[in-house]
């Protein structure tokens, strides 16, 4: 195996020299640098980064730890977590939990043995405990998506009350009344906070809570269409239906089908989240979308400015923006539902 000492002999240097071209420490001639560099590329010399990692207390990898890698929501979440790392000098590890606690709490053990530097957290669950096992074993942590509630922490989301309330509105002023959420479970922060912003858009418009309908599952296809199912069954059965996720979305439009109602003719549908053009023929889905990309890129530089100065600033919490994207499954109610 190829040694810095063998590099350092063919560039006619000190090992020292060969140190910090490599590591990019300290003035080197553009002399050289060259040789070094050289030297380097015809013998194949790979550094050791777990010594180096040993002497400086890092090992330039952060982890990403998602609840479900199979939504592209998240994908693209992880090209910017990615993106930013490796422009940093950094690599990434990847974790699916599958939205099991058992599975985030299993993963965090295994890479708090690995010491990773740092780890950008979709938590399954809006339970406290995993962040308060990184926090307490001192492991820099940024929390993305969610909220996590009575632990002060580093996080970035996106505004999903906001965008739920903006879809409820939408439809209210299509003439719809008769409008069911049909959302995630109950105790994760993205699933309350849509049902909320759909909540504070019906009572501005006056309807009553007995007029609300709210369907728990999770953020899969098959929940979604058994939401949407429970939803058609209901007395008075909805003219609108909001999801609170991309998968909620496409199962509820599949009970729809077999249902044998159109959308939006019958049944208008509006989502969250929208799919990248391989999935769908044609964009039409009415969505809230969120700048997914953006808030991988976000929480990685939070990460790493944590990582030069643990102490340097307070907590943040930064919201961004979702937009509403009108196409043709929202429609126009043909029934006003008083």
């Amino acid at each position: 195996m190829t040694t810095i000492y063998d590099v350092a002999r063919k560039a006619g240097v000190a090992p020292i020299t060969v140190s910090r071209v490599i590591n990019q420490t300290g003035y080197i001639s553009a002399d050289k640098r060259q040789r070094v560099e050289a030297a380097v590329a015809e013998l194949g010399y790979v550094p050791n980064r777990l010594a180096s990692s040993l002497r400086s207390r890092r090992t330039h990898t952060l982890a990403l730890v998602l609840s479900d890698i199979t939504n592209p929501f998240f994908t693209n979440l992880a090209r910017g977590v990615e993106d930013t790392a490796s422009d940093a000098g950094f690599t990434v590890i990847f974790c699916n939990t599958d939205e099991s606690e058992a599975e985030e709490q299993k993963y965090l053990g295994v890479l708090l043995q690995k010491r990773v530097d740092g780890i950008l957290l979709v938590p399954a669950r809006s339970n406290p405990d995993s962040l308060r096992m990184l926090q307490h074993n001192g492991t820099p942590v940024v929390v993305l998506d969610r909220r996590i509630p009575h632990v002060q922490a580093d996080v970035v989301r996106c505004d999903s009350e906001d965008g739920a309330y903006q879809l409820t509105r939408l439809l209210l002023g299509l003439g719809h009344r008769g409008i069911a959420m049909l959302t995630g479970p109950k105790n994760v922060s993205t699933s309350a906070d849509r049902v909320a912003g759909y909540r504070r858009a019906l009572n501005e418009a006056g309807l009553a809570k007995r007029q609300q309908m709210v369907f728990y599952g999770d953020f899969r296809q098959a929940s979604g269409y058994q939401m949407a199912q429970q939803a058609l069954a209901a007395q008075p059965r909805p003219t609108a239906l909001v999801a609170a996720n991309n998968f909620i979305t496409i199962g509820a439009l599949k009970a729809l089908q077999e249902a044998g109602l159109r959308v939006p003719e019958d049944m208008a549908l509006v989502g969250f989240d929208d799919l990248p053009p391989a999935m769908v023929a044609f964009p039409f889905f009415t969505v809230a979308t969120q700048p997914s990309y953006e808030m991988g890129q976000a929480g990685t530089r939070l990460l790493l400015e944590r990582l030069e100065n643990p102490a340097a600033r307070p907590f943040q919490e930064i919201i961004l923006p979702t937009e509403v994207i009108v196409r043709q499954s929202s429609g126009v109610a043909k029934l006003h539902l008083s």
